[in-house]
């Protein structure tokens, strides 16, 4: 399984975990894995069409996923996703 990295305002959903993992052989498929087992997730990454929102960035160990393969990229058992919300302010 993948580990991912979840950001602060995120782990209410995952019981206030750091880390947690999600199985699947893409991107979409490990974060949609993630929904699965932490409800709500998917709301908070995920569009109305289902592509990653575009105040979500998600990375794949040290790669953002948009200049990979997007959903479509591929995952390995020892790969690490991050998931960043965009901050905003001034």
């Amino acid at each position: 399984m993948a580990t991912i990295r979840i950001p602060t305002p995120m782990r209410t959903l995952t019981r206030n975990q750091s880390e947690v993992q999600a199985s699947g052989s893409t991107v979409g498929e490990v974060l949609r894995d993630l929904d699965a087992r932490y409800p709500g997730m998917g709301a908070r990454v995920f569009d109305e069409r289902g592509a990653v929102r575009r105040y979500v960035n998600v990375f794949l160990n040290e790669e953002d996923v948009r200049a990979l393969q997007s959903l479509e990229t591929p995952v390995k058992d020892t790969d690490r996703l991050t998931l960043i919300p965009a901050m905003a302010g001034g």
